[in-house]
Protein backbone atom coordinates (compact mmCIF):
# COMPACT_ATOMS: atom_id res chain seq x y z
CA UNK A 1 0.00 0.00 0.00
CA UNK A 2 2.85 2.34 0.83
CA UNK A 3 4.52 1.80 -2.56
CA UNK A 4 1.18 2.30 -4.32
CA UNK A 5 0.56 5.59 -2.51
CA UNK A 6 4.05 6.72 -3.45
CA UNK A 7 3.41 5.78 -7.08
CA UNK A 8 0.09 7.70 -7.11
CA UNK A 9 1.77 10.82 -5.68
CA UNK A 10 4.51 10.54 -8.27
CA UNK A 11 1.98 10.20 -11.11
CA UNK A 12 0.01 13.23 -9.91
CA UNK A 13 3.21 15.24 -9.74
CA UNK A 14 4.30 14.20 -13.24
CA UNK A 15 0.83 14.33 -14.83
CA UNK A 16 1.49 17.64 -16.68
CA UNK A 17 4.62 16.10 -18.23
CA UNK A 18 2.71 13.02 -19.37
CA UNK A 19 -0.04 15.19 -20.87
CA UNK A 20 2.61 17.20 -22.70
CA UNK A 21 3.99 13.99 -24.24
CA UNK A 22 0.56 12.62 -25.15
CA UNK A 23 0.16 14.37 -28.57
CA UNK A 24 3.56 13.10 -29.68
CA UNK A 25 2.78 9.56 -28.53
CA UNK A 26 -0.55 9.63 -30.40
CA UNK A 27 1.11 10.85 -33.60
CA UNK A 28 3.81 8.19 -33.39
CA UNK A 29 1.16 5.49 -32.85
CA UNK A 30 -0.90 6.67 -35.83
CA UNK A 31 1.91 7.20 -38.33
CA UNK A 32 4.44 4.56 -37.19
CA UNK A 33 2.71 1.66 -35.46
CA UNK A 34 -0.61 1.36 -37.31
CA UNK A 35 1.12 1.27 -40.76
CA UNK A 36 3.27 -1.65 -39.55
CA UNK A 37 0.59 -3.93 -40.97
CA UNK A 38 2.11 -3.10 -44.35
CA UNK A 39 5.05 -5.38 -43.49
CA UNK A 40 2.99 -8.27 -44.89
CA UNK A 41 3.50 -6.82 -48.39
CA UNK A 42 7.11 -8.08 -48.22
CA UNK A 43 5.75 -11.64 -48.29
CA UNK A 44 3.03 -11.13 -50.91
CA UNK A 45 2.72 -10.67 -54.66
CA UNK A 46 0.99 -7.41 -53.86
CA UNK A 47 -1.51 -6.01 -56.35
CA UNK A 48 -2.51 -2.43 -55.57
CA UNK A 49 -5.88 -2.88 -57.28
CA UNK A 50 -6.91 -5.41 -54.59
CA UNK A 51 -6.14 -3.01 -51.74
CA UNK A 52 -4.07 -3.50 -48.61
CA UNK A 53 -6.67 -5.74 -46.98
CA UNK A 54 -7.73 -7.53 -50.17
CA UNK A 55 -6.97 -11.10 -51.16
CA UNK A 56 -3.28 -11.21 -52.03
CA UNK A 57 -1.08 -14.11 -53.11
CA UNK A 58 1.49 -15.11 -50.48
CA UNK A 59 4.91 -15.82 -52.00
CA UNK A 60 6.91 -16.35 -48.77
CA UNK A 61 10.54 -15.27 -49.37
CA UNK A 62 10.29 -14.87 -53.14
CA UNK A 63 10.50 -11.07 -52.92
CA UNK A 64 13.77 -11.33 -50.99
CA UNK A 65 15.18 -13.76 -53.56
CA UNK A 66 14.17 -11.42 -56.37
CA UNK A 67 15.78 -8.48 -54.57
CA UNK A 68 19.15 -10.19 -54.19
CA UNK A 69 19.02 -11.55 -57.74
CA UNK A 70 19.15 -8.05 -59.19
CA UNK A 71 22.57 -7.38 -60.77
CA UNK A 72 23.15 -4.11 -58.92
CA UNK A 73 21.90 -5.05 -55.42
CA UNK A 74 25.32 -5.62 -53.87
CA UNK A 75 26.81 -2.47 -55.40
CA UNK A 76 23.81 -0.54 -54.00
CA UNK A 77 24.43 -2.01 -50.54
CA UNK A 78 28.12 -1.13 -50.81
CA UNK A 79 27.32 2.45 -51.82
CA UNK A 80 24.82 2.76 -48.98
CA UNK A 81 27.23 1.52 -46.30
CA UNK A 82 30.15 3.58 -47.64
CA UNK A 83 28.21 6.86 -47.81
CA UNK A 84 26.33 6.31 -44.52
CA UNK A 85 29.41 5.28 -42.52
CA UNK A 86 31.42 8.21 -43.87
CA UNK A 87 28.63 10.58 -42.90
CA UNK A 88 28.35 9.05 -39.40
CA UNK A 89 32.09 9.31 -38.69
CA UNK A 90 32.53 12.81 -40.08
CA UNK A 91 29.30 14.09 -38.50
CA UNK A 92 30.83 13.15 -35.15
CA UNK A 93 34.37 14.45 -35.72
CA UNK A 94 33.67 17.76 -37.50
CA UNK A 95 31.08 19.18 -35.03
CA UNK A 96 33.22 18.22 -32.03
CA UNK A 97 36.27 19.92 -33.56
CA UNK A 98 34.30 23.09 -34.47
CA UNK A 99 32.65 23.18 -31.02
CA UNK A 100 36.08 23.01 -29.35
CA UNK A 101 37.34 25.83 -31.58
CA UNK A 102 34.31 28.02 -30.87
CA UNK A 103 34.66 27.31 -27.16
CA UNK A 104 38.11 28.91 -27.26
CA UNK A 105 36.83 32.16 -28.78
CA UNK A 106 36.71 35.09 -26.37
CA UNK A 107 34.78 37.54 -28.59
CA UNK A 108 31.14 36.64 -27.92
CA UNK A 109 29.75 38.63 -30.86
CA UNK A 110 31.93 36.84 -33.43
CA UNK A 111 31.21 33.52 -31.78
CA UNK A 112 27.44 33.98 -32.10
CA UNK A 113 27.78 35.19 -35.69
CA UNK A 114 29.76 32.09 -36.66
CA UNK A 115 27.22 29.84 -34.92
CA UNK A 116 24.40 31.44 -36.91
CA UNK A 117 26.24 31.13 -40.23
CA UNK A 118 27.14 27.44 -39.83
CA UNK A 119 23.70 26.55 -38.42
CA UNK A 120 21.69 28.21 -41.21
CA UNK A 121 22.13 25.46 -43.90
CA UNK A 122 20.40 22.99 -41.55
CA UNK A 123 17.09 24.74 -42.25
CA UNK A 124 17.38 24.56 -46.05
CA UNK A 125 15.71 21.56 -47.68
CA UNK A 126 17.64 19.39 -50.10
CA UNK A 127 15.21 20.38 -52.86
CA UNK A 128 16.48 23.97 -52.63
CA UNK A 129 20.05 23.12 -51.72
CA UNK A 130 20.45 20.67 -54.61
CA UNK A 131 19.62 23.47 -57.04
CA UNK A 132 22.23 25.69 -55.38
CA UNK A 133 24.86 22.93 -55.50
CA UNK A 134 24.06 22.13 -59.13
CA UNK A 135 24.68 25.79 -60.05
CA UNK A 136 27.83 26.11 -57.94
CA UNK A 137 29.37 22.86 -59.18
CA UNK A 138 28.38 23.17 -62.84
CA UNK A 139 31.36 22.18 -65.05
CA UNK A 140 30.66 25.08 -67.43
CA UNK A 141 29.28 28.00 -65.41
CA UNK A 142 29.76 27.01 -61.76
CA UNK A 143 31.93 29.30 -59.66
CA UNK A 144 33.85 26.33 -58.22
CA UNK A 145 34.95 25.06 -61.64
CA UNK A 146 35.69 28.58 -62.83
CA UNK A 147 38.12 28.89 -59.92
CA UNK A 148 39.61 25.47 -60.73
CA UNK A 149 40.14 26.52 -64.37
CA UNK A 150 41.79 29.78 -63.32
CA UNK A 151 44.25 27.69 -61.29
CA UNK A 152 45.16 25.85 -64.49
CA UNK A 153 43.22 22.61 -63.99
CA UNK A 154 40.47 20.95 -66.03
CA UNK A 155 36.84 21.30 -64.84
CA UNK A 156 35.52 18.54 -62.58
CA UNK A 157 32.09 16.95 -63.08
CA UNK A 158 31.27 16.69 -59.39
CA UNK A 159 27.70 15.48 -59.94
CA UNK A 160 28.27 13.63 -63.20
CA UNK A 161 31.40 11.57 -62.56
CA UNK A 162 31.40 8.38 -60.47
CA UNK A 163 34.89 9.25 -59.23
CA UNK A 164 33.71 12.41 -57.46
CA UNK A 165 30.00 11.88 -56.77
CA UNK A 166 30.27 10.07 -53.42
CA UNK A 167 32.76 12.59 -52.07
CA UNK A 168 30.53 15.45 -53.17
CA UNK A 169 27.50 13.88 -51.46
CA UNK A 170 29.38 13.28 -48.21
CA UNK A 171 31.01 16.74 -48.13
CA UNK A 172 27.77 18.58 -48.89
CA UNK A 173 25.88 16.60 -46.24
CA UNK A 174 28.48 17.39 -43.57
CA UNK A 175 28.48 21.07 -44.58
CA UNK A 176 24.70 21.20 -44.24
CA UNK A 177 24.39 19.44 -40.88
CA UNK A 178 27.59 20.02 -38.89
CA UNK A 179 26.24 23.32 -37.53
CA UNK A 180 23.43 21.49 -35.73
CA UNK A 181 25.87 19.04 -34.15
CA UNK A 182 28.11 21.91 -33.13
CA UNK A 183 25.27 23.53 -31.17
CA UNK A 184 24.62 20.23 -29.38
CA UNK A 185 28.26 19.87 -28.32
CA UNK A 186 28.52 23.53 -27.32
CA UNK A 187 25.55 22.94 -25.00
CA UNK A 188 27.41 19.97 -23.52
CA UNK A 189 30.47 22.17 -22.92
CA UNK A 190 28.44 24.57 -20.76
CA UNK A 191 27.81 21.73 -18.30
CA UNK A 192 31.50 21.25 -17.50
CA UNK A 193 32.55 22.61 -14.10
CA UNK A 194 34.91 25.62 -14.67
CA UNK A 195 36.83 24.76 -11.51
CA UNK A 196 38.18 21.66 -13.28
CA UNK A 197 40.02 23.94 -15.72
CA UNK A 198 41.41 25.97 -12.83
CA UNK A 199 42.64 22.82 -11.12
CA UNK A 200 44.21 21.58 -14.36
CA UNK A 201 45.93 24.95 -14.89
CA UNK A 202 47.35 24.85 -11.36
CA UNK A 203 48.76 21.40 -12.15
CA UNK A 204 50.53 22.90 -15.17
CA UNK A 205 48.20 21.72 -17.95
CA UNK A 206 48.07 23.89 -21.04
CA UNK A 207 45.00 24.42 -23.25
CA UNK A 208 45.65 21.26 -25.27
CA UNK A 209 45.98 19.05 -22.19
CA UNK A 210 42.94 20.71 -20.60
CA UNK A 211 40.97 19.86 -23.72
CA UNK A 212 42.16 16.25 -23.66
CA UNK A 213 41.78 15.59 -19.92
CA UNK A 214 38.86 17.89 -18.98
CA UNK A 215 36.81 18.96 -22.00
CA UNK A 216 36.52 15.68 -23.91
CA UNK A 217 35.79 13.56 -20.81
CA UNK A 218 33.15 16.13 -19.83
CA UNK A 219 31.53 15.69 -23.26
CA UNK A 220 31.66 11.90 -23.12
CA UNK A 221 27.98 11.40 -22.24
CA UNK A 222 26.62 13.45 -25.14
CA UNK A 223 29.21 11.95 -27.53
CA UNK A 224 28.11 8.42 -26.61
CA UNK A 225 24.44 9.40 -26.94
CA UNK A 226 24.97 10.86 -30.42
CA UNK A 227 26.98 7.78 -31.42
CA UNK A 228 24.21 5.43 -30.26
CA UNK A 229 21.58 7.41 -32.14
CA UNK A 230 23.62 7.61 -35.34
CA UNK A 231 24.55 3.93 -35.59
CA UNK A 232 20.93 3.12 -36.35
CA UNK A 233 21.35 5.17 -39.55
CA UNK A 234 24.10 2.97 -41.00
CA UNK A 235 21.80 2.07 -43.93
CA UNK A 236 20.36 5.58 -44.25
CA UNK A 237 22.64 7.38 -46.68
CA UNK A 238 20.28 10.32 -47.27
CA UNK A 239 17.42 9.62 -49.67
CA UNK A 240 16.31 13.23 -50.13
CA UNK A 241 19.82 14.44 -50.87
CA UNK A 242 20.80 11.74 -53.36
CA UNK A 243 17.42 11.69 -55.11
CA UNK A 244 17.82 15.39 -55.88
CA UNK A 245 21.50 15.22 -56.83
CA UNK A 246 22.05 11.98 -58.72
CA UNK A 247 21.30 10.90 -62.30
CA UNK A 248 21.54 7.60 -64.23
CA UNK A 249 25.13 8.52 -65.12
CA UNK A 250 26.25 8.07 -61.48
CA UNK A 251 24.07 5.12 -60.48
CA UNK A 252 27.26 3.07 -60.16
CA UNK A 253 28.52 5.13 -57.21
CA UNK A 254 25.41 6.99 -56.05
CA UNK A 255 22.56 4.49 -56.08
CA UNK A 256 21.56 3.53 -52.51
CA UNK A 257 18.95 1.29 -50.93
CA UNK A 258 16.36 4.04 -50.55
CA UNK A 259 16.62 5.14 -54.19
CA UNK A 260 16.50 1.49 -55.31
CA UNK A 261 13.34 0.97 -53.23
CA UNK A 262 11.87 4.13 -54.76
CA UNK A 263 12.54 3.01 -58.32
CA UNK A 264 11.39 -0.58 -57.78
CA UNK A 265 8.27 0.31 -55.80
CA UNK A 266 6.89 3.66 -56.89
CA UNK A 267 8.34 3.81 -60.39
CA UNK A 268 8.35 0.11 -61.31
CA UNK A 269 5.22 -0.93 -59.41
CA UNK A 270 6.94 -3.91 -57.70
CA UNK A 271 5.66 -3.25 -54.20
CA UNK A 272 6.62 -6.63 -52.74
CA UNK A 273 10.39 -6.43 -53.40
CA UNK A 274 10.49 -2.77 -52.33
CA UNK A 275 8.72 -3.66 -49.06
CA UNK A 276 11.19 -6.53 -48.56
CA UNK A 277 14.13 -4.14 -48.99
CA UNK A 278 12.58 -1.69 -46.54
CA UNK A 279 11.99 -4.48 -44.01
CA UNK A 280 15.60 -5.66 -44.25
CA UNK A 281 16.83 -2.11 -43.76
CA UNK A 282 14.64 -1.66 -40.67
CA UNK A 283 15.79 -4.96 -39.15
CA UNK A 284 19.46 -4.11 -39.65
CA UNK A 285 19.01 -0.61 -38.22
CA UNK A 286 17.10 -1.91 -35.17
CA UNK A 287 19.76 -4.55 -34.52
CA UNK A 288 22.62 -2.08 -34.78
CA UNK A 289 21.05 0.53 -32.52
CA UNK A 290 20.31 -2.19 -29.93
CA UNK A 291 23.91 -3.45 -30.09
CA UNK A 292 25.29 0.08 -29.86
CA UNK A 293 23.15 0.80 -26.81
CA UNK A 294 24.40 -2.41 -25.17
CA UNK A 295 28.01 -1.44 -25.92
CA UNK A 296 27.42 2.05 -24.49
CA UNK A 297 25.95 0.55 -21.32
CA UNK A 298 28.57 -2.20 -20.98
CA UNK A 299 31.74 -0.23 -21.65
CA UNK A 300 30.81 3.42 -21.02
CA UNK A 301 28.29 2.94 -18.19
CA UNK A 302 25.75 4.95 -20.19
CA UNK A 303 22.01 4.51 -19.73
CA UNK A 304 19.44 6.09 -22.01
CA UNK A 305 16.51 4.91 -19.90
Amino acid sequence: MKNRAKWVRSMKKELPLHLMLLPGVVLIFIFHYIPLYGIVIAFQDFKASRGLFGQQEWVRLENFRYLFSLPNTWSVIRNTVTIACSKIVLSMIVPIFVALMLNEMVHLRYKKAIQTVIYFPHFISWVVLSGVLTSLLSPTSGIVNQLIQKLGFSPIYFLGDNQYFQGTVIASSIWKEFGYGTIVYLAALTGIDPTLYDAAAIDGAGRLKQTWHVTLPGMRTIIVLMMVLKLGDVLDAGFGQILNLYSPVVYESGDILDTLIYRIGLTGGKYGPSAAAGLLKSLVSSTLISVSYWVAYKFFDYKLF
